[in-house]
């Protein structure tokens, strides 16, 4: 997969179902799983993939809802009353915006609704998914109001049986999940505050004139990105130490956005000078998709505009910005609520609301859709309640359906295949007459830490990232990997949750290049077939996140904190 995509830039609809044979082959051949398993295992990839095709279908037509009713014209015209500097841009929804999203809905929706904002604004497609991406990585431990701690790593280990160990160590296991939680916010705190510099130097590095390249105006705003990363990593760090594992995100985005927003309103940290994109016509045709974007809207070949006399209510001074914005700000708060109030969360988990297939095939591999806990369907909800909000005619609905359905079609087969293909890999351990050495994934991670030894806590998030790169999810990371990283850290003697915490931070940054991410963002500013060149550009952060989180884990596990449980 890395070779095809990333080396010689074939689409994900090209490789990832030759990735999928040849999983299905070693899965056979080395793994011994018999047919039923393969093509069970197979099945609920697909499942969840339809899944995740729920999101961004929620997000398309979300997208060309606002797009029909003129709404992205104000909320452009929002903007600009702070900056029409696209290094601002940046910062307030590629890094604030999305890590709300991420604290809030997870599971790749902040990229799918950012990066069709970004585009909205006039960026290129290809430099919106880069920018949403990169900019939400240190929230993605706690997305989803926390899933990726209670689902990823407290629910398997209590399942898992490793009460008594932890109980050694003065824990119950809530109580240790916590702690790996604040420890993960440790690593992000110390070294994700730079992400928003990171997130603006990739952008104007590679998406900026391209005779003279440079990182110079990525320092001009260095500031700005600064503050805006201390501003969210002090209030999310206290979050998640003394407060809880559901919310730091949602508390950093929310106390750091207001701060930096006051600031620059009252004239502080703007850049002294302006910078943007070349001029459409110097743009390479790899930037940009089937969704052009718009100097006042993102355009697919068409006005955007609604108007009056089409039975819109017409965009610009005419629409206030609240209105304008309403639905994207009615998405956050019934993703919140849905996740956050206990009934209602219960109410939409129930079994009614979910398609189940239990025990596919006879084997012991079940699969599940909760088409209504799922932010897809939030997000649809939310493109309905715009109608009457924008007064749509039924032409501009009709129009955004069509659009958002057309959409769709490109990554379905990319997802299909990819996730058939980690469902695999992930099950390839779980077979009557499997090899006691575990899955696939799991060999892979056994033989990092036998090779390594004593210098395991540099790649512990390494391990991490390859689980959530391959299954696109930080939950799904950890819960493949938690319990092998809490075994690791006890057989050399490392203080667990530190190692533990290692592998938390790993399962967020792997999603830089996690291939179904990346087939859902772009899906959603019409560029699928770039998955290669995103992937690419990612690895620069990953480098840099991997290489100081496992510095850091170094020290602390031998010098600072040697003696914790």
């Amino acid at each position: 997969m890395a070779v095809l995509l990333v080396g010689l830039l074939w689409p994900a609809t090209r490789a990832m179902p030759i990735a999928w044979i040849i999983a299905l082959g070693v899965g056979f051949f080395a793994w011994n799983m018999p047919p039923d398993w393969l093509a069970a295992a197979s099945i609920t990839g697909v499942m969840t993939a339809l899944e995740i095709l729920w999101i961004v279908f929620g997000a398309l037509l979300l997208l060309y809802t606002l797009m029909q009713a003129g709404a992205f014209d104000r909320i452009n015209q929002g903007f600009a009353t702070i900056s029409d500097d696209r290094r601002v841009q940046i910062v307030l929804l590629g890094f604030f915006l999305a890590t709300f999203i991420e604290g809030a809905a997870g599971f790749g929706t902040p990229a799918a609704v950012v990066a069709p904002l970004l585009l909205g604004l006039g960026f290129p497609a290809l430099a919106a998914v880069i920018a949403a991406i990169i900019g939400h990585v240190i929230a993605v431990t706690y997305g989803a109001v926390g899933t990726p701690i209670i689902v990823g790593i407290q629910d398997p280990l209590a399942s898992a049986g490793f009460q008594d160990e932890i109980a050694q160590g003065g824990y119950t296991v809530p109580e240790y999940s916590t702690e790996v939680a604040a420890w993960a916010a440790t690593y992000h705190t110390l070294v994700g505050f730079v992400m928003p510099l990171f997130a603006v130097g990739m952008v104007v590095y590679f998406f900026g004139d391209r005779n003279e390249r440079s990182l110079s105006p990525a320092w001009e705003v260095a500031p700005l990105c600064l503050a805006s990363g201390i501003a969210f990593a002090v209030p999310y760090w206290l979050s998640a130490w003394f407060f809880t594992a559901e919310f730091p995100s949602l508390i950093g985005s929310m106390v750091g956005g207001a701060i930096i927003v006051s600031v620059l309103k009252a004239g502080y940290l703007l850049p002294d000078s302006h910078w943007d994109f070349p001029p459409r016509s110097e743009w390479p045709s790899h930037w940009v998709g089937t969704i052009e974007p718009g100097e006042n809207g993102a355009t697919t070949g068409r006005p955007n505009k609604a108007t009056a006399t089409d039975g819109g209510i017409p965009s610009g001074p005419e629409m206030s910005l609240a209105r304008a914005w309403s639905p994207y700000v009615l998405v956050v708060v019934l993703l919140v609520v849905t996740r956050a109030v206990g009934p209602i969360s219960s109410f939409i988990n129930r079994p009614a609301f979910i398609v189940e297939w239990q025990e596919i095939l006879g084997t012991g591999i079940s699969g599940s859709i909760a088409w209504m806990n799922v932010p897809g369907f939030w997000l649809i909800v939310s493109a309905v309640l715009a109608i009457p909000i924008f007064g749509m005619s039924g032409g501009q609905v009709s129009a955004a359906w069509r659009e958002a359905g057309q959409k769709i079609v490109s990554p379905l087969i990319a997802l299909i295949f990819v996730i058939a293909m980690v469902q695999v890999m992930i099950n390839s351990g779980a077979h009557p007459g499997a090899p006691a050495g575990g899955s696939m994934i799991v060999v892979l991670a056994t033989a990092t830490a036998d090779l390594l030894g004593p210098v395991y806590p540099a790649v512990a998030a390494l391990i991490g990232a390859l689980g959530a790169a391959m299954a696109g999810s930080n939950t799904v990371s950890n819960i493949t990997f938690g319990g092998f990283q809490f075994e690791a850290a006890q057989q050399l003697g490392l203080p667990t949750q530190i190692i533990v915490g290692a592998q938390a931070v790993g399962g967020a940054i792997g999603n830089l290049v996690a291939i179904h991410n990346v087939v859902a963002a772009l899906a959603t500013v019409g560029l699928v077939g770039q998955e290669g060149r995103v992937m690419r550009l990612n690895l620069i952060p990953l480098v840099y996140y991997s290489i100081f989180v496992g510095f850091w884990a170094l020290l602390f596990s031998y010098v600072l904190f040697p003696s914790a449980f």
